[in-house]
């Protein structure tokens, strides 16, 4: 066997060898990484969060990681065969270093993916930012891998930078109304006024539920089942009223009128009654709330006063008030209590004398 000979056959094995390496390493690779998802995904699993994202990361990142291996290998048979190709190593360092590179971006962008995505049924911040912040957080990597890779291959990245400087500022001014939205987005999301879900009222009066907070827009849900759209700049200036904030609980108040011939404390009790009956008994009703009752006003033909009721949320007040009014006039029919009409009073005797003097007025 000639020398000639012999180095091909080296050759062809050391190619095998690189071949079977990287089969060995792909399938240590499933095997370890298969089982370290099963057990991440169990519901049951103790590992800690971060570490389920961090083993659900690697798979992407550990395939590419392989074929840098691979090619490192080749590297590393050129040099022992003493293969000179010039241009071939160069080629070959160059993609290595690029590999790499791109492996720990590749493993740190699927990593703030995974965690946005887990965590974002748990937070209303990260639910309302993770379509976007994934896409910013991949467009950064991507620029900031390309900036380190053409510094590698020597290439002066200052000009780059300057460029996308200018760029930006460029950009900017472009879109100054769209980045006013964008930012009043996230002032929306961070300072939480509104959150997903919140029933509100607009400075225009309209009311609505919070379906969607974009990074452009907010979408209201109004109650004819129509969608109002709401740039964020208008809606992070506008004065609202969030029915759901601090709590979805609220007070119904609810006006009354007696007679003034009425027994003003048999009316406050029948009322204190007829109103823990109605929270204890119905379904939108706060149990643990004390009802209260305030007479306020003489008015023309009643003493007005105010009974204070407490519901769940803001819909259930029409329920609620509509039960406690059904219910209070059976009892005040039951107690003898009178709702008066509006009356008007006239002063007969008044009146004739003043029709007695128009009529005996001398006309000039």
């Amino acid at each position: 066997m000639d020398t000639t000979q012999l180095l091909e056959n080296q050759q062809a094995i050391a190619i095998a060898g690189l071949v079977g390496a990287v089969i060995v390493l792909f399938i240590i690779k499933r095997l370890i990484l298969v089982r370290l998802k099963a057990k991440a995904r169990s519901e049951n699993s103790s590992m800690s969060d971060i570490y389920r994202v961090l083993v659900l990361s690697l798979n992407a990142p550990l395939n590419l990681l392989i074929w840098v291996i691979f090619l490192l290998l080749v590297k590393s048979i050129v040099s022992v065969f003493q293969i000179e190709n010039e241009g071939a190593i160069k080629a070959l360092t160059i993609v290595i270093e690029a590999g790499l590179i791109i492996t720990l971006f590749l493993f740190f962008e699927r990593f703030v993916t995974y965690s946005l995505n887990r965590y974002r049924d748990q937070s209303t911040i990260v639910k309302n930012t993770s379509a976007i912040a994934g896409g910013a957080v991949r467009a950064l990597f991507a620029v900031l891998a390309i900036l380190i890779i053409l510094s590698t291959m020597g290439v002066s990245v200052t000009p780059v930078v300057a460029s996308l400087g200018i760029t930006s500022l460029a950009v900017a001014l472009a879109l100054q109304p769209t980045l006013e939205n964008f930012f009043s987005g996230i002032q929306l999301v961070m300072d939480k006024p509104i959150r997903i879900g919140d029933f509100i009222e607009l400075d225009s009066g309209e009311q609505g539920f919070v379906e969607k907070i974009g990074w452009r827009s907010t979408w209201v849900r109004m109650l004819p089942n129509n969608i109002v759209i709401m740039p964020n700049s208008k809606l992070s200036n506008s004065k609202l009223i969030n029915y759901y904030y601090p709590e979805r609980e609220l007070s119904v108040p609810v006006d009354v009128g007696v007679h003034y011939n009425s027994d003003l404390e048999h009316v406050e009790k029948v009322c204190l009654d007829v109103a823990n009956t109605i929270l204890q008994q119905h379904e939108y009703g706060v149990k643990t709330y004390q009802p209260f009752v305030l007479f306020h006003t003489f008015d023309n033909s009643s003493i007005n006063l105010t009974v204070m009721l407490r519901t769940r949320e803001y819909f259930n007040r029409f329920f609620i008030k509509s039960a406690f009014i059904k219910m209070l006039k059976k009892r005040f029919d039951a107690e003898g209590i009178v709702i008066p009409f509006p009356i008007t009073a006239l002063n007969l005797e008044q009146e004739g004398a003043i029709q007695t003097t128009d009529s005996a007025t001398p006309k000039s």
